[in-house]
């Protein structure tokens, strides 16, 4: 909500500005919705050109994020370290093997049944269950599966960032858009030289219109949109790397307790457990 709030005060601040100084919005409103149309419509269309079909619906999904903000909260990150205590516990008092019910069929698994937001997560579930599952079949070398996960987090990373990317590719095109635009307008007001001053100066200040709103979209709305998205991202991809933390810790020999408080570290701050907040939850059955 805050970055659409930020994006309101944009438009507030600019046009608010260009009224207090004495600008008419008569040319703009009037040339606003044709200057929008190719400038906006230019740019939908290099964003379908350049990528993908699922890259595309991902943007549009993402820009829904921008309101939604990051996924997980203090209470997931909590949950998912309490998940991984009774799983490193269970492994360690039982057995591996003791942890394959639970690997094998997650969403019938009580254990993973306590923590319904983390099973809605596949990501999630498939990089806990696949990891104990490569433990299971003996390998058990801690570098070798931090190697691993380090690869799986790469490539998830890369794959939810592609839609940021590819709104930054239309927010660095939007610029010449706008300037197609005004030169398009600029053809038009050559079409009409034999008009009087009165209305060329109409004329250009439309075409004008063009590279302001291309300038304004680009560094005031996708610009910043892109960001917003790509740190969201960022602040979710957190949460899968406290489950590198904790099952690596726990490969080195750690006690359950250890690993889950590596874990607990990595945790980003402002959400962070505290060690007694922690230690109360893994306590409860």
């Amino acid at each position: 909500m805050l970055s659409i709030g930020g994006i309101v005060g944009v438009f507030v601040c600019v046009f608010g500005g260009y009224i207090l100084a004495g600008g008419k919005m008569e040319i703009i409103i009037h040339a606003l919705p044709f200057e929008f149309m190719i400038i906006g419509g230019s740019a939908a269309c290099t964003l379908l050109v350049a990528n993908s079909g699922a890259v595309a619906g991902r943007v549009g999904k993402d820009l829904g994020r921008v309101l939604s903000g990051p996924r997980w909260k203090k209470q997931d990150y909590q949950d998912l370290l309490s998940l991984l205590f009774q799983l490193t516990k269970l492994a360690r008092t039982k057995g591996v093997l003791a942890l394959e019910p639970h690997i094998e069929k997650p969403h019938d698994s009580d254990i993973f049944g306590r923590y319904p937001k983390i099973v809605a997560d596949h990501h999630a579930v498939d990089m806990i269950c696949d990891t104990l599952r490569m433990v299971g079949l003996n390998l058990d070398d801690p570098h070798q599966v931090e190697d691993a996960l380090e690869r799986a987090l790469k490539k998830h990373h890369d794959e939810t960032l592609s839609a940021a990317k590819a709104l930054t590719t239309v927010g660095d095109a939007l610029p010449a858009l706008g300037i197609v635009a005004a030169v398009m307008g600029v053809i038009k007001t050559m079409a009409s030289i034999d008009q009087p001053p009165a209305i060329l100066g109409k004329l250009i200040g439309g075409a004008l219109v063009g590279t302001f709103l291309g300038v304004l979209l680009a560094y005031g709305v996708v610009g910043p949109l892109a960001t917003r998205i790509k740190q969201i991202h960022e602040e979710d991809a957190r949460f899968y790397t406290i489950i590198r933390a904790v099952i690596v810790s726990y490969l080195h020999g750690n006690a359950p307790q250890v690993a889950i408080e590596m874990g607990r570290q990595t945790v980003p701050s402002p959400i962070q457990p505290s060690f007694t907040e922690l230690e109360q939850a893994l306590a409860v059955p």
